[in-house]
């Protein structure tokens, strides 16, 4: 496996130069985030961030994430021409010699939490999930903010997006990511690029928006929608695991032995009632996945391709982007490292 780690570029309070002294680090995660949601991502920029990142001794591994336009996802007249636009981002980002993309499928927001900065009783800082909490915010109203919104819909522009969604059901924004995948995946294959959907982060419904890509039975719908290793899945134990439902380590050997997973974010997080949840360290121990287990079914069906520490706790008295600051996910590198070599030398 490639070890690897989220960068957000030159804005971003962990530099280059920290990342690389974390054992074993190889690859970084990171995206252009100048470039306007929709627009055709181009070539220089692309090459310019890689240098960035060579130039510490690293590689550019995966690009987390080429965004999908709303008008995509709602099924919109004007959604062809950006998806060329996609297209020719995924065949610019090859030509720049990378050949991971992960992207997700979620109306109008990334992964949401009810809060960024719980205190533990360790003295921590973590992001957590209080479902109620959610369910008392008016979507409606025009100042509403989350953790995991996207930032580049505010005011009027999010009220009238909720309201489009509104009206889409499951199945129409099935047909929706069919048609994308259909354009899109034999570009990527032909360009030998591995496109690697995120899930749903929570893998559940959010003020009555469609959420599709949730469990095992989505995961395989999808999947099947273009049979081709360029349509694959990234399996993120944390978005999928707040779902007991969710068996994780079955999940990973179903599609690893299919050959679908193109990436894994690695980490844990700890369950309570009522869809509740909070992050934690990523030691198993910590919360209600794993870890080992999960780590052996990716080394028992082979997998090499990128792996990343996802979201951390602040920790150390650090501050900086929530659910991504250097020492929390540095411990979680390292605990891989651990994992990783017991269960390779515990299996020869």
């Amino acid at each position: 496996m490639e070890l690897t780690f989220r960068w957000f570029g030159d804005d971003d309070p962990v530099k280059l130069e920290y990342i690389k002294q974390i054992p074993n680090m190889e690859g970084i995660v990171s995206a252009l985030y100048d470039v306007e949601i929709g627009d055709a991502w181009p070539l220089d920029k692309i090459l310019e961030l890689k240098k960035k990142v060579e130039n510490e001794g690293l590689k550019l591994s995966v690009i987390e994430s080429v965004p999908v336009h709303e008008d995509i996802k709602l099924g919109l007249d004007t959604k062809d021409q950006y998806i060329e636009n996609y297209i020719e981002s995924i065949r610019n980002i090859s030509k720049a010699g990378i050949k991971t993309i992960c992207y997700n499928f979620m109306p109008v927001f990334d992964w949401t939490r009810s809060s960024i900065d719980k205190e533990l009783e360790d003295g921590s800082k973590t992001l957590i999930y209080d479902h109620k909490e959610i369910l008392k915010m008016d979507q409606n109203n025009e100042s509403i903010s989350l953790p995991g919104w996207a930032t580049d819909y505010e005011g009027r522009e999010l009220k009238r997006l909720l309201s489009k969604y509104k009206v889409l059901t499951d199945e129409k924004m099935w047909e929706n990511l069919e048609y994308f995948l259909k354009k899109i995946i034999p570009v990527a294959e032909e360009a030998s690029v591995k496109m690697a959907i995120h899930p749903d982060d929570p893998p559940w419904p959010i003020f009555g928006l469609p959420r599709i890509i949730t469990n095992k039975d989505n995961l395989e719908r999808l999947v099947n929608i273009v049979d081709s290793p360029s349509n694959g899945l990234t399996i993120c134990t944390g978005s999928l695991g707040v779902d007991n439902k969710n068996d994780i380590i079955d999940i990973i050997k179903y599609f690893g032995n299919k050959e679908k997973i193109n990436f894994v974010h690695f980490r844990n997080i700890k369950r309570f009632e009522d869809k509740n949840f909070d992050e934690t360290a990523h030691a198993s121990n910590y919360g209600s996945l794993d870890m080992y287990g999960i780590i052996k079914a990716c080394v028992d069906f082979g997998y090499d391709g990128p792996i990343r520490p996802d979201h951390g706790r602040m920790i150390f008295g650090e501050t900086g982007k929530a659910g991504y600051g250097l020492y929390d996910r540095a411990l979680g590198a390292t605990y891989f490292n651990g994992l990783l070599e017991a269960i390779v030398k515990s299996s020869n």
